[in-house]
């Protein structure tokens, strides 16, 4: 499905970030055609009174100004240099980038200030910068982490319905190691009963250090207002008899327990141990929806 892009102007480029991990986010673009049916961005777009169920990713907003917007910034004597996370809350890879290269653009700038930069992404696209990702590297941290949750293809293909198969990021994942670009793997988000038994999880993690990944994460579902309900109206469709246990295990919440998050964690580093890779595995611990605060 084609998604309708409207060109808009943004009033800034960097959005400060409460209780992540990390402080600044870089979104070009508002909307995403991927359309997960487990986008956590839905719950955002629920609050701006936007689509969040099937509609969603039907139009993408392309922010045009935003490199000029991000250079400005960049450039304030008050900026201290802090690394910035490209994608948290809509896909710089999107294909809208194909044609606006925002996305590409804003990496420039930040590679021209030597900026610390993390881009996150479900999108192959990324190759074609493979350029800018090496000139960047070699002036600051740089690291890039490609969505993977999952192998299986009927999974991919009823969850993740616009993006490219998981083997073709494993592919481009490869080729950014090649080149000397720090690429991961973050199994993100695991879904309880489809995709987190542990012969699925050390498939994608045998498969990821094959790739040469230098690092790997998981994390968990979430299902906020906006999300929950047009996912788990997918889950009644694809998977019937799941629908019951993600009532339960999601009656009165958004997240999972804690408890799960430590799991998921033990987990993974039990598979790390056997499939090690160059960097140490994390676990992203369930937050509160209202503490993301990405302006997208």
């Amino acid at each position: 499905m084609l998604s309708e892009v409207l060109e808009i102007r943004c009033k800034a480029a960097l959005n400060r970030v409460h209780g992540m991990h990390f402080e600044w986010s870089l979104n070009p673009y508002t909307g995403c055609a991927h359309r997960c049916t487990f986008c956590y961005v839905r719950g955002f777009e629920r609050r701006a009174d936007r689509p969040s169920d099937h509609r969603y990713g039907q139009v993408v907003r392309a922010k045009t100004n935003i490199a000029e917007a991000l250079r400005a910034e960049l450039s304030r004597p008050s900026w201290k240099r802090d690394a910035v996370v490209v994608g948290p809350a809509t896909d710089p890879y999107q294909p809208a980038e194909g044609r606006y290269r925002l996305t590409r653009a804003c990496l420039e700038a930040l590679a021209a200030r030597r900026n610390p930069f993390s881009v996150l992404t479900r999108g192959t696209m990324i190759v074609r910068d493979l350029d800018v990702l090496v000139e960047a590297a070699g002036r600051a941290e740089v690291d890039v982490t490609f969505s993977l949750p999952t192998l299986d293809p009927e999974i991919w293909r009823r969850t993740e319905p616009g993006t490219p198969p998981p083997r073709q990021r494993l592919r481009a994942l490869s080729r950014l190691v090649a080149a000397g670009v720090n690429a991961g793997v973050g199994l993100a988000p695991l879904l309880p009963g489809l995709s987190d038994r542990p012969e699925q999880i050390a498939a994608v993690v045998r498969a990821a250090r094959h790739a040469g990944a230098t690092h790997l994460w998981g994390s968990l579902l979430n299902l906020r207002p906006g999300t929950r309900e047009h996912f788990l109206a997918c889950l009644a469709r694809d998977w019937p008899e799941q629908l019951p246990r993600y009532e339960r295990l999601f009656a009165g919440r958004s997240f999972l327990p804690a408890s799960a998050a430590r799991a998921l964690g033990d987990q993974l580093a039990r598979v790390r141990r056997r499939y090690p890779l160059r960097e140490e595995t994390r676990i992203e611990p369930p937050r509160e929806a209202e503490q993301l605060a990405l302006r997208v």
